[in-house]
């Protein structure tokens, strides 16, 4: 008995490329949107903490200003 030798369906292989035409660029794309949206969230965390340590440096430098200023006020006012 020869085996039968499948047929070739034109319509099924059509749609079965256009499938993956569009969905393998799709999910590229999807992925490609979740990476940047964790990078940008490491990116904010990043920021946040430069941006809160430069608050405590200025916090701190302007305290050693203010008692600088008010050891000289007293001087000023002592020598009177």
């Amino acid at each position: 008995m020869a085996r039968a030798r499948p047929r070739y369906n034109r319509f099924m292989a059509d749609a079965t490329q256009t499938a993956l035409t569009v969905a393998v660029p799709t999910l590229a794309v999807l992925i490609g949107i979740l990476v940047n949206n964790s990078r940008l969230s490491d990116l904010r965390e990043h920021m946040d903490r430069r941006l809160d340590d430069l608050r405590d440096l200025l916090r701190a430098e302007l305290l050693r200003v203010e008692q600088v200023m008010d050891a000289r006020i007293k001087h000023l006012e002592e020598n009177r």
